[in-house]
């Protein structure tokens, strides 16, 4: 599944749920240890890195600074970091939405001093950074606001420090403002360098991280309370060499509520991150405790199961833990009585306004929700409703709200832009399939059958991206099992069909975007072929083989929905499928469409003999003695011979859209 593709994401609702699921590394620490690694002199292995918009982001501006950049692999960076020399004197940086490089490269580049414009997507232009700014400003740095007063575009300049009288920094709107001054003034720490907090901190956890990774690296700063931090002079960054990420706690929420919702009888077990955490968020647990969960866990990992059932309301200070208490608001859906989520106003100045936000998707589940400045209070719903979840470019609204598919009404839901994930965890959706569970009978599927050359390969695959869903080519099988066999010698006839079926059973394949792998060998173009096709027909006519391969191509039939095309994928393989269309054009046509395809590869044809060619195919498919091609009862005749691909696609869309329970996507 795509979801970068996608337009919006449909979720059945799932009964089930147990497994385990590996996360990704933690966004905070990332984006954290990059910076702190490229202030450093010398290289830094970081292993399993976050792979992310985010952190993108950052590896794109540490390389414009000239820090030296080497991906060992996805998830393990070398960075060789500037270190005493300084950064490049110009650059100009784009930060996506990524908070974590916006506030920490202000600082940083601020008081090191340059000519540095930082810039990102619209939203982050929204996001305040004003609180910062002034205090770099009263410290002597050079901001100049590219664009609204107190919000990002900026351009820094050349500073003149003043390090003799303590900087204050507001603590009540963002603790990414505090996080930056702490990371960045290490470098001009010629004194004791002191940041006094105005207001009440919020977030202290995400403090509790800089300070952690700080120290990693070599800086000491002493806390007094959490209103006065000082920075000793003479501090200095070095490289610990190696340092791993921990799994992101954020993230571990969702599934650690998936467990408390729906794992019922074997857990959900969470690797990566553990009650050992340095992220604050990992005291989520204690709430999904409190809600009547059972959790289990290690110093790396976390075991969780459906405890008290519905779950127990609770009113609860969240400030410890602001960005995992979102997804308490959906845990909220499925409890006794009315949830009060409070101190959470730094929710505002996220991605999008999430108080807004949350209170908006929450009541058309069927909530009454209740939206204050601060808090928020959850009441379940009396009737789920099918909804279509708005997710506002923000990667948490879309990763908190697939979890209202847990839902026994048996409502589904379809979370738009699912591909906003891709900023802290590309491959949510993929995590939350694996550990989802649902009967296959449940799982949609929509057939394509049809003639040969009729183009339902090729309207199945599009359909299958368009929806997110797995595809499978059932002609593929086919003609990978004749490829099999011929590569072992073997006649495609009755003689051999038992070791050809004893075979097929066991065909190790995978479909990957548009390549097809046999044993891990690409064989796409192998069983493209005029010749692969004729001897596909030839191993689908032996009642063994495809006896065979029904199971197999009905263990396709996964989360989140399957989109098959064949012969007798509505017949015979999903005969109860929620959609099934029959594709056909004439046989000119589809003879003509051959011609093209064959002489654009070089290889000489003619329409006369591909036509008679296809006839005797349509002939012998329609006539054989087990599944002969012809359309299911209920299948929605679809002849293309006039339309575009991206027609037929629309059509076939706009038939399963009408069976759908949402309103207009």
């Amino acid at each position: 599944m795509d979801a970068a593709a996608l337009h919006h994401l449909d979720l059945p609702a799932f009964d089930g749920a147990g497994g385990t699921v590996t996360l990704p590394g933690s966004k905070s620490i990332s984006n954290r240890v990059l910076l702190l690694a490229a202030l450093c002199e010398g290289t830094t292995v970081l292993h399993d890195l976050l792979d992310s918009d985010d952190t993108r982001v950052m590896l794109d501006a540490l390389r414009a600074l000239g820090c030296g950049v080497r991906h060992a692999d996805a998830t393990t960076v070398e960075v060789t970091g500037f270190g005493a020399r300084g950064p490049a004197p110009q650059a100009r940086l784009f930060l996506g939405n990524a908070g974590t490089a916006m506030r920490p490269l202000t600082a940083a580049l601020a008081v090191l001093g340059g000519d540095f414009e930082l810039s990102g997507v619209p939203r982050m232009h929204e996001r305040p950074i004003g609180d910062l700014v002034d205090a770099l400003r009263a410290l002597g740095c050079t901001i100049e606001d590219l664009g609204t007063p107190g919000y990002p575009p900026l351009r820094i300049g050349r500073p003149q420090l003043r390090l003799d009288a303590p900087i204050p920094v507001r603590g009540d709107v963002s603790s990414q403002f505090l996080t930056a001054l702490l990371m960045a003034l290490p470098l001009v720490a010629t004194r004791d360098v002191v940041v006094e907090v105005v207001g009440e901190l919020i977030s202290k956890p995400y403090i509790e991280i800089t300070l952690n990774l700080l120290a990693r690296f070599g800086v000491q700063v002493r806390r007094d309370g959490w209103q006065r931090f000082t920075i000793p002079a003479g501090s200095r960054y070095t490289s610990p060499g190696t340092l791993h990420v921990e799994a992101d706690a954020s993230s571990a929420s969702y599934f650690v509520a998936l467990g408390a919702l729906a794992a019922t009888d074997a857990p959900v077990r969470i690797q990566g991150v553990g009650e050992g955490s340095i992220q604050g968020d990992i005291r989520f647990l204690e709430a999904a405790r409190a809600m009547g969960a059972q959790v289990a866990a290690g110093p790396n990992w976390i075991e969780v199961r459906r405890g008290a059932w519905p779950l127990r309301a609770l009113d609860l200070d969240c400030n410890h833990i602001p960005d995992a208490a979102m997804t308490l608001a959906v845990m909220a859906l499925y409890a006794d009585g009315t949830s009060t989520l409070r101190n959470i106003a730094s929710w505002r100045v996220k991605e999008t306004d999430r108080l807004a936000a949350m209170a908006t998707e929450l009541r058309k589940l069927g909530a009454t929700v209740v939206e204050g400045a601060d808090f928020l209070q959850v009441t379940p719903p009396v009737q789920w409703q099918a909804a279509t979840i708005a997710t506002y470019d923000d990667h948490r609204m879309a990763m908190c709200f697939s979890l209202a598919a847990c839902n026994h009404a048996g409502v589904p839901v379809r979370i738009l832009d699912p591909r906003c994930v891709a900023k802290t965890f590309p491959g949510y959706f993929e995590a939350l399939y694996a550990v989802a569970r649902l009967p296959a009978p449940h799982v949609p599927v929509v057939c394509v059958d049809g003639p040969t050359a009729s183009g339902k390969g090729t309207l199945a695959a599009r359909v299958a991206q368009q929806l997110g869903w797995h595809y499978l080519d059932s002609g593929a099988l086919y003609r990978l099992t004749a490829l099999a066999a011929v590569r072992q010698g073997w006649p495609l006839d009755a003689a051999h069909e038992h070791r050809i079926a004893h075979m097929a059973e066991r065909l190790p394949v995978r479909f990957e975007a548009d390549r097809v792998l046999l044993a891990g060998e690409d064989v796409s173009d192998a069983i493209r072929t005029e010749e692969a096709g004729m001897n596909a027909s030839r191993v689908s006519a032996l009642p063994s083989v495809r006896s065979a391969l029904v199971a197999l191509q009905q263990s396709f039939r996964r989360l989140p929905g399957l989109v098959a095309d064949g012969r007798d994928m509505g017949t015979v393989i999903f005969p109860d499928a929620q959609l099934k269309v029959f594709l056909t054009a004439s046989a000119a046509t589809r003879a003509e469409r051959r011609h093209k395809q064959l002489i654009s590869k070089g290889i000489p044809a003619t329409l006369p003999a591909l036509r008679a060619d296809l006839e005797a195919r349509d002939a012998r498919d329609s006539q054989r003695a087990v599944a002969p091609l012809k359309p299911a009862q209920d299948a929605l005749l679809l002849d293309n011979s006039a339309l575009s691909v991206d027609d037929s696609v629309a059509q076939v869309l706009a038939w399963w859209e009408a069976r759908q329970p949402f309103g207009a996507a």
